[in-house]
């Protein structure tokens, strides 16, 4: 094969998108990020999954994260705990609403 054939085809692989289903790498949420840092060692997937749990609303939601980080001492401001209570939704508590 001539090398600027080689060249041209390896020009149009890059520009061809991904096939849709392809694996494509996402940046992680701050909420995320915050979460897996500093709570995810004590709060693996089945304490959002308990029958006694204490998450029942968005409200309830971001108590919840002020009260945790407040117990560990993270000093998280108001926007980083609604960053991991947003991230929890979409993770964990799906069917809640927004208040």
């Amino acid at each position: 094969m001539r090398p600027g054939f080689m060249f041209s085809a390896l020009l149009i692989s890059l520009a061809v998108p991904p096939a849709a289903g392809a694996d494509v790498m996402r940046e992680a949420t701050r909420g995320e990020l915050l979460y897996t840092t500093h709570c995810v060692s004590c709060h693996d997937a089945e304490v959002h999954w308990r029958d006694k749990k204490l998450v029942n609303d968005w409200k309830s939601l971001r108590s919840e994260v002020r009260r945790w980080q407040e117990t560990v001492s993270l000093g998280w401001d108001q926007d980083d705990i609604d960053e991991v209570a947003r991230y929890l939704r979409a993770i964990h508590y799906r069917d809640l609403a927004f208040d």
